[in-house]
This record gives structure tokens, C-alpha cells and sequence, in this order.
């Protein structure tokens, strides 16, 4: 039987980075994946157009996932942004960041980085066998001796597990590294879909789903949970709410509507504006035109679905005056602009989860190695671990960095 130096469990970002890192310093590698082909979830990051990483400094970066984000340093010193545009440089994908922010492939396209990194293990000679569905961790109770799939042994001193969550089952994604961590005694924290759309108890969010509102500003209105929130654009759909605010605030409400059966939020659609200067920004739209009426003057801060059905809410009538408007009905409006309601009562679960929150607990993996603290020669990278940013190429860099760390020191 042939025996490998390293097994990398998972073809995603993080275990092909791992793979080409470890074969690179002259390592035999076997690369596991259970689907039929590599990198399916990675093809389907940033809508196909493939979001790799951001221009974020490593301490920004690392801010943006919260109080564990300092685990992350060891394998950013490793591999941070710039030297992830040029390692893809050196295999033949040149990157940009057309907004300054997030970059990109210059062709747009996930299916580049997958030929690419494809290419690059076949050019190192790592064996890739697909269709392969590892199910045991062998071990001696001390170290790593191989792995179990459904239908073959393989034998090696070191593993990496890079099998993901459990977003987009679809694509592969169903937990299968947490029983396998979970049998060598490793903790593994609840596990909670996240990135994704949410779904609203208030029915007429159906009547704006033409609309897209940028810069709106979303906080979670209970005691416990209000220093909550999120900035980004926003869009209706049939029964909710999604877009970047959306996709990277579900992260934060998965959890509590584990808890509860709803969550109240606030919403400002008016990119940040409180009472005073929405007044005042009515009164100078009125000096260039004393004639409008509600709905118009509301047009001027949203479009039109969103006016409307904010009258109905604030009870006024969108055909008259502002000033012809009852006191309190007028006062509502405008709190209203300032804080829109919301109630989020569900989700469609992992199958529209683009991450996971939750997985291996931090404490028990080393951040200089990215190897377990429970057995020897078993490493961790990317999403199996309790650790997830939010949209904007956060998720892709981490997973490549730690993959990167995995593998130079499997």
C-alpha cells in the first residue's frame, strides 16, 4: 500500500492551497474530494465571479471577524492579500480590485482559479482522486496514520481536513470533518447557516422587490443584542430581505432565531439620517417646490414602493401635504425614515447558507501550525473551524491562508 506524507481531506480553497504548499517543498500529497469534481463550492463564491480576498490591512481584516479574529495573524503573516494576488500571478491569473476594495480574477471568473490551481497540482504531481468520501480518521491514539473512505484506505503520517461547513450541501458541504475531529476529541460549538437571505413576518416588503437600497443601516432591537448592526445595500424579496447587509447580518441573527422565534429589527433607509435632518431636508426640498405632496417629497430620500408603503404604515395619506398631515401621523413618518420595523422570522436553512458560524473550537487548534492539540499530524484549514467573516472576500482569504499554513507545516 502506498503510504503519502500528507492526505488533504476536501478540494475547496483551503485543501488545494494546502495541497500545492505541501507538494511544493517536495511532499507526496493525495487530495480526497467526495464530489466528482473539484472546487465546486469554490465556483460558486461572489456569484461565479470569485471574490478571493480584500485590500483590508491584516489588522482591519482581522477586526471584521470579531473577538476571534487574532487567531488568524500567524497564517496572515503567512499569506495576507498581496502575497495571495501573487502567488495567483505566478500561476498564470493576474487579480484586480476594480473598487479599490475587493479583488478579483480579471476575467471574473471562479472557473480561473479553479483551472489554475487545477493545473499547478497537476504540474507537482499530487494524486487527485475525486468521487472519494472520507468517512474515519485513522490514528493510534497518539498520531495520524490515515483515513477511511467508503470504499478505500489510505495511508499517511499527516492529514489536513478541509471538508468546509455545511452551506450549499448542494456543493458538497455537510459537516463531514465535525464527527471526524468529534472522534479524536475535538469540541465541536453549534453550528448556524449564515450569509444568507432572511425572511420578514411584515408582508409588504413583497411590494418593493423592484428596489435595491444602498447604504441602509440594520440593528437588532432587543436589550440583549443591541449593540448588533450592520451597514450595506439592501433588497426586498417576495417574503423578506436580502443583499450585502443582509448576507453578512444573517451571521449575527441565525443564532438568535435559534433562541427565539423572532427577531426585531430597525432599519434606516435613509443612508444614516436621524429626525433633524430629515426635517430639514424637506424644508429645502419644499423651498425649490412649495407644490409636492407627501409621496414626493418622500421620493426624494426612496424610491417609490418603499414611500408608499411607508405612508401606509405611518397611516398618512401620500396625496397631501406634508403640513396638511395629522401632527402625530407626520411625527411617525419621520420616525419611521429614521427606524423602519422589521420583524426576521425564519430562513431557508443550510441550503441557502453561502458559510457556516460554528465548527472546531479554536482553543484546541495551534494558530502557528494549524495542527490539532489533540493528535498529532491532524491539521485544520478554512471552514470546518469556528471562524467566518463576512461578505467581500473575507471567507476565500482565510481559508486560502490557513490552507497555506496547513500545508507548509503538515
Amino acid at each position: 500500500m502506498v503510504k503519502y506524507d500528507l492526505i488533504v481531506v476536501g478540494s475547496g480553497a483551503a485543501g488545494m492551497m494546502a495541497s500545492i504548499t505541501a507538494a511544493r517543498t517536495g511532499k507526496s500529497v493525495l487530495l480526497l474530494e467526495k464530489l466528482s469534481k473539484i472546487g465546486a463550492k469554490l465556483k460558486a463564491t461572489g456569484g461565479g465571479r470569485c471574490n478571493l480576498t480584500n485590500t483590508l490591512s491584516n489588522e482591519d481584516f482581522m477586526a471584521r471577524f470579531g473577538r476571534d479574529g487574532r487567531f488568524m495573524t500567524p497564517a496572515l503573516d503567512a499569506l495576507d492579500h498581496k502575497a495571495l494576488m501573487s502567488f495567483f500571478k505566478e500561476i498564470g491569473v493576474e487579480s484586480h480590485a476594480p473598487d479599490g476594495y475587493r479583488v478579483f480574477p480579471v476575467t471574473h471568473s471562479s472557473s480561473t482559479i479553479i483551472n489554475a490551481l487545477g493545473e499547478e497540482m497537476q504540474n507537482l504531481d499530487i494524486e487527485v482522486l475525486c468521487s472519494q468520501k472520507v468517512v474515519t480518521l485513522e490514528h493510534d491514539g497518539e498520531k495520524v496514520t490515515g483515513v477511511k473512505t467508503l470504499t478505500d484506505t489510505f495511508k499517511a503520517d499527516n492529514v489536513v481536513i478541509a471538508s468546509g461547513g455545511m452551506g450549499y450541501p448542494v456543493l458538497g458541504a455537510e459537516g463531514d470533518g465535525y464527527p471526524m475531529a468529534e472522534s479524536v476529541g475535538h469540541t465541536v460549538t453549534d453550528i448556524y447557516p449564515a450569509m444568507m437571505p432572511l425572511k420578514t413576518k411584515e408582508t409588504w416588503v413583497e411590494n418593493c422587490r423592484a428596489d435595491t437600497i444602498a447604504k441602509v443601516y440594520i440593528r437588532v432591537d432587543m436589550k440583549k443584542y443591541k449593540k448588533l448592526s450592520a451597514k450595506g445595500d439592501l433588497i426586498f424579496t417576495k417574503n423578506g430581505i436580502r443583499g450585502p447587509v443582509v448576507l453578512d447580518f444573517s451571521r449575527e441573527i441565525t443564532p438568535i432565531l435559534s433562541k427565539f422565534n423572532e427577531v426585531p429589527v430597525l432599519v434606516n433607509f435613509t443612508k444614516g439620517m436621524n429626525e433633524e435632518q430629515i426635517r430639514d431636508h424637506f424644508k429645502q426640498e419644499l423651498v425649490k417646490d412649495p407644490h409636492r405632496n407627501t409621496l414626493q417629497l418622500l421620493q426624494t430620500l426612496l424610491p417609490e414602493s418603499v414611500s408608499i408603503e411607508l405612508c401606509r404604515l405611518a397611516e398618512v395619506d401620500p396625496a397631501l401635504a406634508l403640513s396638511k398631515q395629522a401632527g402625530t401621523a407626520r411625527d411617525k413618518l419621520i420616525k419611521f425614515l429614521v427606524w423602519t420595523p422589521l420583524t426576521i422570522n425564519g430562513h431557508d436553512g443550510f441550503k441557502m447558507a453561502m458559510i457556516t458560524r460554528g465548527g472546531i473550537h479554536l482553543k484546541e487548534i495551534d494558530p502557528y501550525t494549524m495542527q490539532s492539540k489533540k493528535l498529532k499530524g491532524l491539521y485544520f484549514c478554512g471552514e470546518v473551524m469556528n471562524i467566518d467573516g463576512p461578505c467581500g472576500g473575507y471567507n476565500l482569504q482565510w481559508s486560502f491562508a490557513s490552507g497555506y499554513l496547513a500545508g507548509m507545516l503538515a
